[in-house]
């Protein structure tokens, strides 16, 4: 049985590639072919793919695409469903859709798993709705599922001002915790602090593990989320309260740490982590599941919206990426792709 499509489709599209890894000028426009739905995928046609992190590494050469994934860049995107696989359900032909993506964002059309998309209602920004799924799939799993946090609990989000980071912070404050937030200068700072963080320390100027330490009276926070790893390991333990998770979801500052493994044992500490693009589709069908029963509406309603950096042209890929590796940039990152 074939799924249903659009006839009118065309056989190639527009999107960016690169023919070795490097920086961000090894970016570019080029001509591929259009991807086909398969059984258990729909076909989107793109209007806005989010930039995060990961792409950076990937075009880096140190992150390879998992194995059945397309090379192409991009692990969010919004826009209209033009295609179905066979085992889609029919009414999804045509709705507008926010979708976690294997990877292929960064092209005028994408395929991702059926059960990895949320629906855009109308009037939702598709631009927002774009920056979405990454950092909410992300925050959501890491902070509240892995760090098993809990109404009145304090949270520690380094990169406050980062995707993943304001994310964190307004999903935190939704749900009634507590955020300290570290931050590169105090125009950043500010800007957590607006989003609603409790406390935020510039992290240039202050000793993080001093500053979380006098405004939690000692007592520590409940969770970490880590981005850093490296050195910032060590000290991260030294901010966490008895019974404290920490949450690595990224190692931006180096692979390696160094523990003090009695402190673990005193304070009866949980060290935790996880990356989400290797995960099983099933795993994250059941995670965009949580989201859509516990999260979404606070996006489709208003509530809550991703907080927006700059938007590019698909064409401008490279500017793209030049930005988040500056990290100038307060919130989400988007590519336009509609009309590439």
């Amino acid at each position: 049985m074939v799924g249903a499509t659009n006839p009118e489709l065309p056989k190639t599209m527009q999107a960016i590639g690169f023919a070795a890894p490097g920086g961000p000028d090894v970016l570019k426009i080029e001509e591929a072919e259009t991807p086909q739905a398969s059984p258990s995928d729909v076909l989107i046609k793109v209007a806005f793919a989010g930039v995060n992190r990961p792409d950076c590494i990937q075009r880096a050469g140190n992150y390879p695409a998992p194995p059945g994934a397309s090379p192409i860049l991009g692990l969010e995107v919004a826009g209209e469903v033009v295609a179905v696989g066979s085992d889609v359900p029919r009414e999804m032909l045509g709705s507008v859709v926010a979708a976690l993506t294997p990877g292929g964002g960064y092209a005028e059309y994408c395929t991702a798993p059926w059960q990895h998309c949320l629906p855009v209602p109308e009037g939702m920004d598709l631009r927002q709705a774009a920056a979405l799924p990454e950092t909410l799939f992300t925050v959501w799993h890491n902070v509240f599922e892995r760090g098993l946090a809990r109404d009145g609990e304090t949270l520690l989000v380094h990169g406050g001002t980062s995707g993943i980071g304001t994310m964190a912070i307004m999903l935190a404050k939704a749900f009634d915790l507590k955020v300290i937030t570290t931050c590169g200068d105090e125009a950043k700072c500010e800007a957590a602090r607006g989003l609603g963080a409790d406390v935020a320390i510039n992290y240039r100027e202050d000793d993080f593990v001093a500053a979380v330490n006098e405004h939690t009276g000692g007592k520590g926070v409940d969770i970490v989320l880590d981005m850093v790893s490296g050195e910032y390991v060590p000290r991260n333990l030294q901010c966490l309260a008895e019974d404290g998770r920490h949450v690595t979801i990224a190692v931006l500052g180096g692979a390696k740490a160094e523990l003090f493994i009695p402190l673990v044992m005193m304070k009866r500490l949980t060290l935790t982590g996880s990356t989400l693009r290797p995960r099983t589709d099933a795993f994250k069908a059941a995670l965009a599941d949580e989201i859509a029963d516990n999260v979404w509406d606070l996006f489709t309603g208003g509530e809550l919206a991703p907080v927006m950096d700059q938007t590019f042209p698909l064409a401008e890929a490279a500017a793209a990426h030049a930005r988040m590796e500056s990290s100038a940039h307060i919130g989400k990152i988007v590519l336009e792709v509609a009309g590439a």
